[in-house]
Formats: C-alpha cells, structure tokens, sequence
C-alpha cells in the first residue's frame, strides 16, 4: 500500500507532531477531486493564519490522487493539517455530509468551512477567523452582499450571478425572521462555535449548510464578514441543475411547517397575514397612536370646553373613546386578528386593551395635572401626557395582548455586527477623489488667484468647527477634549490642557446614511496601520437623525457623535466615552474599577456590588452618619500597588436611595421632580430598558429621547449629604456587599478578582458597547490583551486588600461595616495612611513609605494643578477658567 494512502475514513494527520497546544479554530476544507487546488491552496494559507491558533481538516471526498498530493505538501506545511478520507459508500449527506463530518472531528472550539479552490481567498477566511476568535458571537458568515463584499470574478457570467442573487432573496423571503440581518444566507464561507451548534439537528441538502445552520438556530449571535469572491484558482465548479433542484427540495423541507421547531411566522402572524417586524409594527402602531392622540384631543376638548366636565373627569372620557378608536384600527390594520379566535376572542382583547389604557391613566392623570401647575395648557399638557406613555403602551399591547405562540429562543440579535476589511472609512475620500483632487490642485498652481468657497465636508454640509471646548484631565493620566460639556467629568476640568494633545477626542457632526434602515448596524473597520487606524460606527434604524456615532481608534482615539446624540451627554458618556476611558487607562497600568470608594479614620474602604444592590446609599450613610471622606460612587481608578484615586461622578440617585440624601439645600421642587426621576432611573426602569434591548428598536434614540425628557437624578455628592473629599488613598478593606440573610464571609483572592471583574462587566451591559468592545485596540494591545492587563492589574491591587462577603436583609451596610472596621482596627491598620488635611488639593498620590513605587503619571502631561483647598476639601474654581481636580 502506498505510505501516502489515507485509511478509510480514519482522521490522519499529515504532517509532524506539533506542540501540545489545542488549536482554538480548525479550518474544514471539504475536497472532491482538488489535487491541482490543494499545493496553493497550502502555500496561501500559511501566511494569511501566521499567528493564529488553527489547524486544517480537509474531509476529501475525492475518487483521484487529492489525499496523496495533500499528504505531500502538507510536510511543508507550519500548521497542523489533517485529512478525514471517505470512500465512496461512507459519502453520506454530499458536500453538507463532508462539512458535519468535519466538525464532529475538529479539536478547535470553532470549526470554519471554506472552499478548497481559492474562490474564499485566504486572506479572507483570516479575517473571518479574527472575527470569530475575538467577537462574542456564535456564527461568523463570510458575505459578497454588503460593506467592501463583491461577488467579483467569481460567478462565471450574468447568469450565475443573476441565480446566485435570486436564490438569496427567495431563501430570505421564505424566512424573514430567521435570517434577519443576515445578507448572504447562501455563503459557504463562514464559521460556527462548535458548543453553540447542535449538529445533531442538522440535516442539510447539497451545497447550503449555512442556510440549514442559521434557520434551525435562530437564537445564535451572528456577525459577517465583507470579502471578494474570487476566481476559481482550479479545477471546476461543482454546480449543476441537480444541485438547483436539491437546493429548492432543500428550502421547501426547511419551510413546512414544525421542520425547523418553530413557526417561521412569527409571533404575529395571524390567519392569512404574514408576519410583520417589530420595527414596522412599531412604526404602524405609532401612526395609529398619533390618530389617537388627535381623536382624544378632540374628545377632551368636547368633554371639558363643551359639556362643562371637570378637567380629570373630560381626560377619563377622552381615554375611553380613544382606546375604542385604537383598538379598532390596530385589529384590523396591523395585527388583522392577533392570535386568531372568533368573537369573543376579539372581546376579550378588547376588554384588555381598555384595562390597559385605563391602568396607564392612573399614573398619567398625576403626571398631567402636575404639568397643568407647570402653567401648560390641558390640551397641549394631555398630549404630552399621551406621548410619554406610547412606548408602555406599545410594548404591552406587542407582547401581550397580541402574542402569540410563543418562539422560544428565536429572536436574532437586534444589531447587525458588519466587520469590512479594505473599506474606506467614512469620511475619508476614495482614492480616486484624492488623486483627482490631487490634479486640481496642480492644475491651480499656476492660476491667478480667485476666491475659494467656504469648505464643504464629505456630506455636503458646512464645515463644523473642530475646537474642543472642554478640556478633562483624569487622574494625570489620560486626558479628554470634547465639543459637548460633560457633566459626568466636571471635577476633572482642566482647560490648561492643550486641546491637539488630547488623548480622546469627542466632536459632533454627521454620522451614517441620510435614509432610514431596517436594523441598528454596527460597522467595524479593520486599520491598516498609522494612517488608517480600526474605525467602529454604530448607526440606528432612524439614518442621520438617530443617535449615531463613529471612533477612529488611533492616536488620538476620535470619536465624532451624532447632533441628536450630542444633546444627550449623559448617553454619550455612559454608552461610549466611558467604555473608551476604561481600556486608555488599562494600557496606562490603571483599572476602572466598577466600585465604590470611601476613607474612614484614615482606612481606605472599597465597596463593590451589582447593580441597584444598595451601594449608593450605603457610601452616603457612610459619609454622613460616621465622617467618611468621600472618592467615588460608582468607578474607581485603581493601580497594582493597591492605591485608589479618586473619580467623584455625580451619584444617580434611584428610589431606594432617597432614605439616605440628607441635605436641606434641595429645594421643595427639586425634592419632587428628585422622586420622580429616581423612579424612573431605578432597578425597574433599568430593567426595562434591558426588555427594550433585546427587541428591533432604536435603543440609543429611545435612551437619549428619555435622558433629555427626564435627566437622570445627578447630583454631587458634597449636595446631598455634608462630606469632604479625600484625593487618593491606600485601600486595605473590601467588602462585597449583597442582598439576603444576613451573614459575613471572607472571600479568597481569586474569587475576589472574578467577582470584581463581573461587576465592572455588568456596568457595561447596556448597548452598544459588546458590539464595539471587541474592536478596541489601545497601544498595541487588542481587546483580549486589554482584559488580560486589566485583570493582572486588579490582581495586584488587591494583593494587600482583606476582601469579605457582607449581606444584609434590610440595607444595614452602613451599620456593619464601620463596626467590623472598629473591632478590627488594630490588626488592619497599623500603619494608617495620612489624612488628607497634610496635603495640597489636589493631591493624586497618598504618602507612601521610602522606597514603596509612587503612582505613574503619564508622560508628556502637566502635573496636577496645586490650587487652594476650600474648607470642605473640595476644590475651588481656578482663575484659567476651569476646575482644579
């Protein structure tokens, strides 16, 4: 037998041992008859994966020498290369057969098909690779149809190409839910996480696994990849009118009814009506609703202006009458008879819609009289009452009066994540704009001098302004220039920085296409060094008038938002520059750390916790009730060598919070509209905001619209309670606090650093920021880097920290810890740091012992502004116009 003969059916490897590292992605190559495509195939691939953990599989089903020509070249070969050979009575399932059987043998935990004739450029499943190694997705596919994608040379004349579209926009119409967001259902390019994929369930048909993949999944994350069919390097193509008729017997089985364990109709479609998305039910619902408003309008104002009924009494009348015009238009218009059912079915909706309505009119009759008080007219007052609620409404009546059989699990994502190599940032000109601006310019040279025209940018508009008007220095350590005021950095203004030597920039312009689309998109593209640094743009259903943004991740990291973004700072912050903050300092030797950071008799105490545990209010009682110092609510920026700094953003107050103000300089008005918005930026509302997440709407735009209506209840610290501020300390004491019985536990110090690194995540659950995260790449360290430097610099600051579990049943932190501080004092603290009263403000450093490493402090920055420290210890305002850390 020949040595280069492969057994049958037995997974070989082809070339020499390799180091005993599992490889985290296997390339499965499926090959019929390849001998000529194989030895390039090989040579391209080395290059394009140097770096990368990945082995090739090729699952041959070849009747020629393919499997001896592999065997030959793969000793060449740095990558590990194996090879399933089937003969011909194990060729079970064709093509799609090869690619499950490949998986069921691959050791990486992702598995990419791609083609054995050059037509996947390597470069390309490279790409792909990256993608999937690096996003948190499930399935990466490989698409010709959108970003820097291009069908090319590759399909063999209008033909091909006119049957390969065709077919993608039957197989996206038979299943418009399963494979929304998904514009090349049809590649064979694309790569799956193993664990996510159950293979068993799969039986697919010819050449589209994908499409088998992706509709009996419908709840896997997904990501594409832009890339350039190319042409066939050898050998030929294996489509045939056999393969067509496969395919369509292929979607018809995927169709039938229960086939893939759902409905692909959706939760909406009812009999004879398809199923619509929820953007357009969404949209559908609020052209009702605005007929609604002007039908209880002109009800209200009938009741109240004719008939002489008193203002609350007309509103409750007005509400009955739209409720009925509503439900009447909604029934027969958008949901055309929801789940089905005969008369009494409609009835029993109806009775539900009008108890809804009615249910919201409770709170909306308070919330309409206070704006009555406000001096608003009671028409205009009713309508903004009206349009307060469409959101509550809406989603009610969506996913509860008109639900239907329930889809478990088959929701995809509501963002589309589009990584484009090769593209051409936006903004930046195409290249033959440039040369031909180029030439221009030339051809002026020598022109006698005429008036030039005000400068336009890339959209068309008026050039904007560039100067950064707000200047932040963060600890010495990463400064930021913005055009917007951030109100969440006001204790870090420094307008002595020069604004070209910023290291985050925040500017405001136009972002995304002028027209509206069907799903949020998130577009990264890859930087090819210096001149063109990786650029992320996030763009929402509503086109230019949605709040959009874009980050050039380069030196400086530019971020440039959209004018409807802008108005909302808070969002800005939160949603984008914070997550940009926190990865700048990581690559500095600093940690944002998702905590809470306070001094007591001279001990440094950090508090962490879950959201809307209690932690807030438990660092105000602190302060007020036991004389704490005050330097952080909610991050603190922290070093390896255990020193937390101070990073005092105004506190949210949320309901369960108010016990814990105390401060008579709020006013009476301030004391109410305070209950109202902590209400609504409570564990509730935030929960809420989450519900609204998951589903196709433009939550960023829902975000900023509700941030800008009811601003979040920020207030400073030294405002709410009477504290000083403490600049930096050496934390010794950690505690973890939690809601339940009541019981005290010490907590090891690797559980301690993975709880820590769970609660600062948890921050960061909101979007867009898991989309945009992964692309991230600060002084040449990539995300995964980043969070490696982020744990090893938490591990190190809480080398000399004692860390404990501290629950309560009845938020009785504050009583606890300063008593366990007491009974411990003498053991823990030895040696107390300094007060802060020895001193200058600001003073970013705590005194440290002679030869202890000080704090880094960036170079190329100014040092601290030393300015007068007030009484309180807060920092006064300084002469250049700003504020002295």
């Amino acid at each position: 037998m020949d040595g280069n003969r492969i057994p049958r059916t037995e997974c070989s490897e082809l070339n020499g041992p390799h180091a005993l590292v599992r490889p985290r992605l296997t390339l499965v190559i499926p090959t019929r008859n390849e001998r000529e495509s194989v030895p390039l195939l090989l040579r391209a691939l080395e290059p394009a994966f140097d770096g990368l953990p990945v082995e090739i599989l090729f699952v041959d089903d070849s009747d020629d020498d393919t499997p001896e020509t592999a065997a030959r070249h793969a000793r060449d070969c740095r990558m590990p290369v194996r090879m399933l050979h089937r003969e011909k009575d194990a060729r079970e399932g064709g093509l799609a057969g090869a690619v499950l059987a490949g998986a069921r043998h691959a050791r990486g935990e992702w598995a990419l098909v791609m083609d054995a004739d050059l037509q996947h450029p390597p470069e390309a499943a490279a790409a792909l690779a990256r993608t999937a190694l690096g996003h948190g997705v499930d399935i990466v596919v490989g698409t010709r149809y959108t970003g820097s994608g291009s069908t090319g040379d590759g399909l063999d004349g209008p033909i091909r190409r006119l049957v390969s579209r065709g077919s993608t926009l039957v197989t996206k119409a038979a299943f418009p839910h399963r494979l929304a967001g998904v514009s090349d259902p049809m590649s064979g390019l694309f790569a799956f996480r193993t664990a996510a994929i159950d293979l068993d369930r799969l039986s697919p048909l010819g050449f589209k696994v994908l499409l088998e993949l992706l509709v009996r999944h419908p709840g896997a994350r997904v990501a594409e990849v832009s890339y350039r069919f190319a042409p066939r390097a050898a050998g030929t193509s294996k489509a045939s009118l056999r393969e067509g008729l496969r395919f369509l017997r292929h979607l018809a089985r995927l169709r039938r009814p229960g086939a893939t364990g759902h409905t692909e109709s959706g939760r909406h479609a009812g009999p004879g009506r398809p199923g619509m998305s929820a953007t357009a039910r969404f949209l559908a619902f609020g052209l009702i609703g605005v007929s609604g408003i002007a039908v209880n309008t002109a009800a209200l104002w009938f009741f109240h202006t004719v008939a002489g009924v008193q203002h609350l009494v007309s509103a409750t009348l007005a509400t009955q009458v739209s409720s009925l015009w509503n439900f009447a238009l909604l029934e027969t218009l958008v949901y055309h008879g929801g789940r089905g059912g005969g008369r009494r079915a409609v009835l029993v909706r109806g009775l539900a819609f009008l108890a809804l309505n009615n249910l919201l009119l409770l709170g909306r009759l308070p919330f309409l009289e206070w704006l009555l008080h406000t001096g608003m007219g009671l028409l205009t007052a009713n309508v903004v009452s009206l349009v307060a609620l469409f959101v509550a409404r809406f989603l009610f009546s969506d996913l509860v009066i008109y639900r239907g059989p329930r889809d478990h699990g088959a929701r995809r994502d509501p963002v589309r994540v589009l990584v484009a190599p090769g593209s051409v940032p936006p903004g930046t000109p195409e290249p033959a704009a440039t040369a031909q601006a180029a030439a221009q310019a030339a051809s002026q040279a020598t022109a006698p001098a005429v008036p030039t025209p005000e400068p336009k940018s890339s959209a068309g508009h008026p050039k904007r302004p560039r100067y950064l008007t707000y200047r932040y220095d963060i600890a010495g350590t990463v400064t930021i220039g913005s055009q917007i005021r951030l109100p969440e950095l006001e204790f870090f203004r420094a307008q002595w920085v020069p604004p070209d030597s910023c290291d985050i920039t925040v500017r405001v312009g136009d972002v995304g296409r002028r027209f509206p689309r069907h799903r949020a998109v998130m577009t990264e593209i890859p930087g090819r060094g210096a001149p063109q640094p990786t650029t992320v743009q996030y763009e929402e259903q509503l086109g230019r008038l949605g709040a959009n943004f874009r980050v050039d991740i380069g030196d400086p990291i530019a971020v440039l938002v959209s004018p409807f973004l802008a108005r909302s700072p808070h969002v800005v912050y939160t949603n984008v520059l914070e997550a940009l903050l926190r990865f700048v300092l990581v690559a500095r030797g600093r940690m944002l750390l998702h905590s809470a950071c306070v001094e007591l008799g001279g001990t440094g105490v950090m508090l962490s916790a879950l959201t809307d545990t209690g932690k807030t209010s438990t660092v105000l009682r602190l302060l007020s009730e036991h004389d704490g110092r005050f330097l952080s609510d909610d991050m603190t920026v922290v070093d390896a060598h255990g020193n937390a700094l101070c990073f005092p953003k105004p506190l949210t107050i949320s309901a369960h919070t108010l016990h814990a103000v105390r401060s008579d300089d709020l006013t009476p008005h301030e004391w109410h509209r305070l209950q109202r918005q902590s209400r609504l930026h409570s564990k509730e509302g935030r929960s809420f905001a989450f519900t609204l997440a998951r589903h196709n709407l433009p939550i960023m735009s829902v975000n900023a619209v509700t941030q800008i209506l009811v601003p979040p209840p920020k207030y400073a610290v030294d405002r709410l309670v009477s504290c000083r501020l403490s600049s930096a300390v050496k934390v010794t004491e950690l505690f973890v606090i939690e809601r339940g019985a009541p019981r005290l536990s010490d907590l090891g110090h690797e559980d301690t650093v993975s709880r820590l690194l769970v609660n600062t995540e948890d921050a960061y659950g909101f979007p867009p920021f898991r989309y945009f995260a992964p692309a991230i790449t600060v002084a040449g360290l990539d995300h995964a880097q980043l969070r490696s430097r982020e744990r090893e610099v938490l591990t190190g600051f809480l080398s000399g920290v004692r860390s404990r579990v501290l629950a309560s049943d009845r938020f009785g932190w504050a009583d606890e810890i300063p008593r366990l501080l007491a009974a411990d004092r003498p053991a823990t603290n030895g040696h107390p740091v300094p007060a802060a009263d020895g001193h200058p403000w600001p003073h970013w450093e705590p005194e440290t012992p002679e030869g202890a490493p000080s704090l880094p402090i960036r170079s190329g920055v100014l040092p601290p502004y030393t300015a007068l420290r007030s009484d309180s210890g807060a920092s006064r305002e300084n002469g250049a116009g700003g504020k002295a850390p």
